[in-house]
């Protein structure tokens, strides 16, 4: 299995919960050094609301997976290494902070 150049973390959001996915991602990108993306308030790719993307370095990934658990401050987090295969890395090698939610996955057959 190939190495991940970096770690996407997805955090999930309401329309009404923007703000607090903004503090979220800012904490992360503060604490941990991620790259926080675009906040897309609608469905994008497989995700199946809201959300922006955290890139995270694999380095770092341990630290930023066990803060998650304890500051995701009720938000669902999708993470998934980037292996360059991306039907494993959103089907096979995932991590939820949260409940899950079903993935559009279809677009990776």
């Amino acid at each position: 299995m190939a190495q991940p150049t970096d770690f996407h973390v997805h955090l999930y959001f309401d329309p009404d919960e923007v703000d607090l996915a903004r503090t979220v991602a800012g904490e992360v990108a503060q604490r941990f050094g991620a790259a926080v993306g675009h906040f897309h308030l609608r469905p994008v790719g497989p995700h199946p609301r809201g959300s922006v993307q955290l890139t995270v370095a694999p380095d770092r990934f341990g630290e930023v997976a066990c803060w998650l658990p304890f500051h995701r401050r009720g938000l669902t987090v999708f993470a998934h290494p980037s292996t360059g295969d991306d039907r494993s890395d959103h089907v096979e090698h995932v991590i939820w902070f949260g409940p899950s939610e079903p993935l559009a996955t279809e677009m990776f057959n």
